[in-house]
């Protein structure tokens, strides 16, 4: 029998393809040969899982009889766990049936879980599957549901699998980040300046302390930020201010540029013009007018100037509904669009928008990033659309307008597009380096470290709304019923400013869908059933043959 050379096909597959694969096998190695490395963890969730000190466990509701869609998330989800576990042998894991094992839909809605009703079709007949696509993390008798299908409206259920699997990584790094950490960070809500009363502030205080201690800031002489706040401001990590209608003070200005200047994170959700739609609903007109915080040279000082110019956007807005007839002594409702409510749909990769829902505003104004500033890197997180017109205030604003909203009124004008928030990132420098005022706060400082302020030009983008006394989830419209991204939005906002691992950046993860023709699939069906049945059969009959006819030569 002939030698078979090293260097042709065959022996190369024998000697060396072959080989490197058993050892691979063998030794549990993988290869990850992905264009974008989506098996590939990065190396900051190394790190954060190597800093796991104790057990932890991460039950995953995501077993059972359902789509191949879902097997595919499975699948997915069981192979990034195994990864884990390799990583720190503390983490392990197991997948539940809560079917089989006879969970009650009410326990596991307990744990914060909510069903997913799914289509099934056998014979002809259309049934329903319920599913519960979740992972529970358990760590030192504390725990926590994870959602592992990405909450997107307008996206098909493709889409939807491939936006779950790139947030995959981060959904669960973070989350075992936050609940194994030793300590969590603290997050302070500025309660001075005339802000959002806690009912409608409560979706946002319920989001932050998910993941961080949060309470209220306020100052000790009851009246404004002094030198006595300095201990209360350096334990916060981070500070919002949400929708201050009062001034602030020079005084309390240098306070709030040391805290950013000695590292503290801030974000702001600033109204420039006093507009309410309770006001608007009651009496069919109002007249808004500017809101001076006295904050103007503040944010010029980073590059940013928030202008006091109603934003009215003619493409992305979100409905209004309202009464519009009446039948039989019934009202009759009907939802129409209402420029002065834009949306904010992302259209661009940035970690803190990306694969969210449109985040509703309410009368917002636009920002200006004025060139930027040096050492600052500004990005723009929401921007209105092309079509979309400036009200200059004081002016009216009357809810006829609703009907004719490519209308201009009186004072306006086509603009390009308004930015609605920005995040800066970068070495700060002190407004007040070269002003008398510095010489009031000791151990001032002209320089901050690395940090990160997100600016936003409306204040009710995280204000919840109020139904007879009890207030809303954030971003939860019940007359529309729709589901707005506010919620998710902010909760990025907080980690992009906490983020000390920069695990933000996965949240950019693109995995490259590659879907089959489902067209040439139903029209090729039979060939390929016919040609997966019979070539195993040929190859075993072409390798019999070989085989006989080698032995046969042999012996001859």
């Amino acid at each position: 029998m002939k030698k078979i050379p090293f260097k042709s096909p065959l022996g190369i597959l024998l000697f060396a393809v072959l080989p490197l694969a058993i050892v691979l096998a063998v030794s549990g190695i993988r290869l990850d040969l992905t264009k974008e490395k989506r098996y590939t963890l990065s190396d900051n969730t190394v790190k954060v899982l190597e800093s796991v000190s104790k057990p932890l466990v991460v039950d995953v509701y995501l077993e059972g009889d359902f789509p191949a869609s879902f097997k595919q998330l499975q699948g997915e989800t069981k192979f990034m766990l195994e990864e884990f576990r390799k990583i720190n042998p503390k983490i392990d894991f197991k997948f539940i049936d809560p079917i089989r094992t006879k969970m009650s839909k009410d326990t596991l809605m307990a744990m914060g879980m909510q069903p997913s009703m799914l289509p099934d079709i056998k014979d002809g007949k259309v049934s329903q599957i319920m599913l519960f696509p979740y992972a529970v993390v358990k760590y030192d008798k504390k725990g926590v549901s994870i959602p592992l299908v990405v909450q997107q409206t307008g996206i098909d259920a493709d889409q939807q699998l491939t936006k779950s699997i790139e947030n995959l990584e981060y959904n669960l790094v973070s989350n075992i980040k936050n609940i194994s950490a030793n300590k969590r960070k603290k997050i302070g809500i500025l309660v001075n300046q005339d802000e959002l009363n806690p009912r409608e502030f409560q979706g946002f205080m319920q989001l932050a302390t998910e993941s961080y201690d949060a309470g209220p800031v306020i100052p000790k002489n009851q009246t404004e930020l002094t030198l006595a706040d300095l201990p209360t401001l350096k334990q916060m990590n981070a500070l919002v201010i949400a929708k201050p209608r009062k001034a602030f003070t020079d005084g309390e200005k240098v306070i709030l540029d040391q805290y950013i200047m000695n590292g503290g994170k801030t974000l702001w959700m600033i109204d420039a013009v006093n507009a309410e739609m309770d006001t608007l609903m009651r009496s069919q007109k109002v007249m808004p007018f500017p809101v001076d915080i006295n904050m103007t040279d503040f944010f010029f000082n980073y590059g940013v100037r928030i202008n006091p110019a109603l934003v009215k956007d003619v493409k992305k807005f979100a409905l209004l509904r309202l009464v519009t007839g009446e039948v039989s002594g019934n009202p009759q409702y009907t939802s129409l669009p209402w420029p002065y409510f834009p949306l904010g749909i992302a259209e661009k990769d940035n970690p803190v928008t990306k694969n969210i829902n449109p985040v509703k505003f309410e009368f917002p104004t636009s920002i200006d990033t004025l060139g930027g500033r040096k050492n600052i890197k500004t990005r723009v997180l929401f921007e209105s659309s092309e079509r979309t017109l400036l009200k200059q205030v004081p002016n009216y604003v009357d809810l006829k307008e609703i009907s004719s909203v490519d209308s201009l009124g009186q004072m306006e004008k086509p603009s390009t597009p308004k930015i609605y928030a920005v995040s800066l990132e970068g070495k700060f420098n002190s407004a007040y380096a070269s002003r008398i005022e510095r010489k009031s706060y000791p151990g001032f400082r002209t320089t901050s470290p690395e940090n990160k302020m997100i600016v936003i030009a409306d204040g009710d983008v995280g204000r919840n709304k109020v139904l007879k006394g009890e207030p809303l989830p954030l971003g939860v419209d019940l007359l529309t019923n729709e589901q707005f991204g506010n919620e998710q939005f902010l909760r990025n906002a907080l980690d992009y400013l906490l983020d000390d691992s920069n695990l933000m950046e996965l949240r950019n993860r693109n995995i490259e869908e590659r879907l089959l023709d489902r067209h040439r699939i139903t029209e090729e069906k039979t060939n390929w059933q016919w040609f997966n049945l019979l070539l195993p059969l040929a190859i075993i009959g072409i390798l019999g043959g070989l085989f006989f006819w080698l032995r046969k030569r042999k012996f001859e």
